[in-house]
């Protein structure tokens, strides 16, 4: 298990550069830099432009930035934020427990609503909830996540006015609060993009996971459990999900990339100030280190999450525990 763990750890090392060095070259050759807005001004001549281009090296090769950033990358260090005017590592480390509060509300409560989904429509399969409830699932499967985070945002801020705007606190009361309150403002500012994230990607957890528990049922066991004068219920619950379960949990490893994504997109909607708004915002300012840093932190979530996936899914398996 040790050498199966060094073995994938040195595979996302390399997965890991790989994505940094593409970032790296996409960002810096696309048009423009940094500095672009403040050379919008007329009255910023030139050579100021090249002063700060050679204060941040960005008037050297790109091979040779790309060096010295890795450099940088060997030692930690992330580099320097322009929009933010400090180390992109201190601003990534503020942001990312807000995205990882986020995708981990989302990713147990979208495996928790898919799979009783697909239990429901499995003991209901053929009647018209078992219809519905697919037609409800595909839908949200199919549902880009910006066009439906900009409906709840419509729906529960404007037209009823439940939750806040956005953010992840009220920024006027928060610090006035007691800890009581503070708690409930921040479930608050959480609720609805947690629960809009949570939905979309349940669509996707009961539609797989309603197809596994139908391959499970036509098996042996679940005859002989029926023979026994097992419920259905009984059934699905202690022989039928436990074995379809398996498959399921190699999804978790699949949703960490479209967690990440949708989150990026529902924190730049909900104002909740994640790694994913960082980085669109830098996008925007074109602040390249905190783009590149961002990425590569995306990448590490998402190979640790497929890592774990594999972990979990020898843990379920006796089969391959014995291997």
């Amino acid at each position: 298990m040790i050498r199966y763990l060094a073995r994938r750890l040195a595979q996302a090392a390399v997965i890991v550069a790989f994505v940094a060095a593409i970032s790296f070259a996409l960002i810096h050759l696309a048009p423009g830099d940094p500095f672009s807005a403040v050379m919008d001004n007329p009255n910023v001549s030139e050579s100021v432009r090249q002063t700060l281009r050679a204060q941040y090296g960005l008037d050297k090769p790109l091979p040779e930035q790309f060096a010295r950033y890795i450099g940088q990358l060997a030692r930690g260090d992330l580099g320097w934020s322009f929009s933010h005017d400090r180390p992109v590592l201190e601003v990534l480390a503020t942001a990312l427990p807000n995205t990882l509060l986020l995708m981990g509300v989302a990713l147990v409560g979208s495996f928790s609503l898919g799979i009783l989904i697909a239990l429901i429509q499995v003991a209901r399969r053929g009647s018209a909830i078992d219809h519905a409830l697919s037609g409800v699932t595909l839908v949200l499967f199919s549902m880009p996540d910006f066009w439906f985070a900009i409906l709840a945002l419509l729906a529960f801020t404007y037209w009823l006015p439940i939750f806040p705007v956005g953010g992840a606190v009220d920024a006027v009361m928060h610090d006035y609060m007691g800890l009581g309150a503070r708690i409930g403002d921040r479930l608050r500012h959480l609720t609805l993009p947690a629960l809009t994230l949570t939905v979309l990607a349940a669509g996707s957890v009961a539609r797989f996971q309603r197809a596994e528990l139908l391959d499970v049922l036509p098996a042996d066991y679940i005859r002989t459990a029926r023979l026994k004068g097992l419920t259905e219920r009984e059934i699905l619950r202690r022989h039928a999900l436990r074995n379809a379960l398996l498959p399921t949990i190699s999804l978790i490893g699949l949703s960490f990339p479209a967690l990440l994504t949708g989150a990026f997109f529902i924190e730049k909607i909900f104002a909740w100030p994640g790694m994913g708004l960082a980085v669109i915002t830098a996008i925007s300012t074109r602040d390249y280190l905190l783009v590149v840093g961002g990425v590569i932190i995306g990448s590490i979530m998402v190979t640790l999450g497929s890592l774990l996936a594999d972990i979990l899914y020898a843990w379920a398996d006796p089969r391959l525990r014995a291997r």
